[in-house]
């Protein structure tokens, strides 16, 4: 995840704490860059039940344009704090404090856009599809509920393949029985794991009308199981930005 422009070499005589800062500022801010187009791609999902913004109503803009301008401000702020951050530990002979909590900060973003492995509370989740009814779109609503009621984290796999970690890019595309995630096939039964508040994600996908019943209603079954303790393995490899740098 980094970029070619603005690169700056080390220098033999800069301290060491220095430049394990530059290094720690520089990942922190990649990813929340990273952490900004999820907070797009998800929201821009869910502005409708399978619109696209060519047909969203001007309220409807005006909302996602809204949430994201809060998104994006609320970012840059952290930016801003992380900046300071970088200053401390600059001026500060014993830096080893808020390095460390630069380092906690990093990890926190890391899970989120899908680089480190996580693991805590959440859902495991196992789909049988014997007729082969389950489509893309029932996937796709699966990661969307997950997501809007609060997961942090979430992987898919097939019965034949290792986990595919969803994030800021995942697709979903294919008819039932030729379902892919990521260019991926994938075939029933599916597993799911999502970490977030155990009760919270299952009762989103219990609620009526909701991907329990859609499951059902295409011949499958969709099992849940809370957990106090998940772990979620698969990672995204980091893409080089082409455009997008951190702001000042």
């Amino acid at each position: 995840m980094s970029g070619h422009e603005g690169r700056h070499e080390l220098h033999g005589d800069e301290p060491a704490t220095s430049r394990r800062s530059h290094v720690v500022f520089a990942l922190l801010a990649a990813i929340l860059l990273a952490g900004l187009g999820i907070a797009i791609v998800t929201q821009v999902k869910n502005t409708g039940s399978g619109d696209t913004l060519d047909s969203a109503s001007p309220a409807d803009l005006l909302v996602v344009l809204d949430t994201l301008n809060q998104r994006e401000a609320a970012l840059r702020q952290e930016i801003a704090g992380l900046e300071q951050t970088l200053a401390t530990l600059q001026q500060s002979g014993s830096s080893g404090a808020a390095l460390d909590e630069a380092q906690a900060r990093l990890t926190a973003l890391s899970i989120q856009v899908g680089s480190a492995p996580a693991t805590g509370p959440g859902v495991t989740m196992s789909i049988t599809d014997p007729n082969k009814g389950v489509g893309s779109e029932v996937l796709l609503d699966l990661v969307q509920e997950l997501r809007a009621a609060g997961a942090e984290a979430v992987q898919i796999q097939g019965a034949d393949g290792a986990p595919i970690r969803i994030g800021v890019d995942s697709w979903v595309s294919g008819s039932p029985g030729g379902v892919s995630v990521d260019g991926r096939k994938v075939g029933a039964p599916y597993g799911v794991v999502a970490i977030g508040d155990p009760p919270t994600l299952a009762a989103a996908l219990n609620i009526p009308g909701g991907v329990v019943d859609t499951v059902a209603r295409s011949g499958g079954q969709l099992t849940i199981e809370q957990s106090q303790q998940v772990t979620i393995s698969a990672l995204r490899e980091a893409k080089p930005r082409q455009y997008a740098q951190p702001g000042n």
